[in-house]
């Protein structure tokens, strides 16, 4: 068993992860209600898919990658001027919870985009466009499986609340035991990501066992966030996931973040909740005071009715 966890690690896995052909939603009727189905199921049971025919042009995704690699090729020296730089777990207070992994968090808002930044914000406008056009379509299909309101959304998920990380994953030879990034759920609705379509290392928890998620070209990676957990009163699952330290070459990725505005309320959709209704805000207040307090993140525990 994995001593930090007690899930165990298992490459037979791998080919497991929900793979969803989104060409489906533009045929015919069956085909359609087919696809809503398979993204329904993999929710429920995964938290994760993937999906293809996304609608992201192959040439927006290279050259975000160029760019990412560009990016973390500056030297440090300048690197750590930016405000939206970060490198390793500042809160670590042992070597299991460090993420050997360096990252620009970038919040998607008319200032930041326009700010210091030295980065292409042309091709970030780009793909960022396409992947919230994405995220809507995906969260109202899922919204609609649990009954939900059609037009929350459109109406709480603007194109400026959103982020996207740009990640890189060093080589690291210093312990087996050390992560490129921890276990952990993410907080928002949903996540679009794009990893390294030749190096392997994310890693998927389903049913007590570390699913490696070997890249598929020109796949994107759906998951869950803790929001939606809630918000569909746990019919869909936020699923712990990690990046998995590689000793012999360096592994980059770059995830975008679909969220709400802070004074949204998440109120589950159905009855009797199991989580008492909160705020967007209030609920990063407290994942920031218990990280500060507690080193860790509790998340949706905190908020069980």
């Amino acid at each position: 068993m994995n001593k930090d966890n007690k899930i165990i690690p298992s490459n037979e896995e791998c080919s497991k992860l929900p793979l969803i052909d989104l060409n489906q939603l533009n045929q015919g009727n069956l085909q359609r209600e087919n696809c809503k189905k398979e993204m329904v199921k993999a929710a429920m049971e995964w938290g994760f898919f993937q999906v293809v025919n996304h609608g992201v042009p192959s040439k927006v995704l290279e050259s975000m990658r160029c760019e990412i690699v560009n990016m973390f090729r500056e030297p440090f020296e300048k690197k750590s001027l930016n405000s939206e730089y970060r490198w390793g777990t500042p809160t670590a207070t042992r070597l299991s919870d460090f993420s050997w992994s360096e990252a620009f968090h970038i919040p998607l808002d008319i200032v930041v985009l326009e700010g210091p930044l030295d980065t292409p914000r042309s091709t970030i406008k780009e793909l960022v466009k396409i992947l919230f056009e994405l995220a809507q379509k995906i969260a109202k299909i899922l919204g609609e499986s649990s009954s939900c309101e059609s037009n929350f959304f459109n109406e709480s998920c603007l194109p400026s609340n959103s982020f996207i990380r740009m990640n890189r994953y060093p080589q690291c030879l210093i312990d087996d035991n050390v992560y490129g990034l921890v276990k952990h759920t993410d907080t928002n609705f949903l996540t679009i990501l794009y990893q390294d379509q030749s190096v392997e290392g994310l890693q998927v928890a389903k049913d007590g066992i570390w699913v490696t998620v070997k890249p598929i070209p020109e796949a994107l990676i759906i998951n869950v966030g803790d929001l939606f957990q809630s918000w569909s009163n746990g019919a869909y699952k936020s699923a712990e996931h990690r990046v998995m330290a590689n000793r012999h070459t360096e592994r980059f990725s770059m995830a975008y973040f679909f969220c709400p505005t802070d004074n949204t309320v998440i109120e589950s959709c159905k009855q009797p909740s199991v989580y008492r209704k909160f705020s967007f805000g209030e609920y990063k207040f407290q994942i920031m005071t218990d990280v500060k307090a507690l080193g860790q993140k509790i998340g949706l525990d905190r908020f069980l009715l």
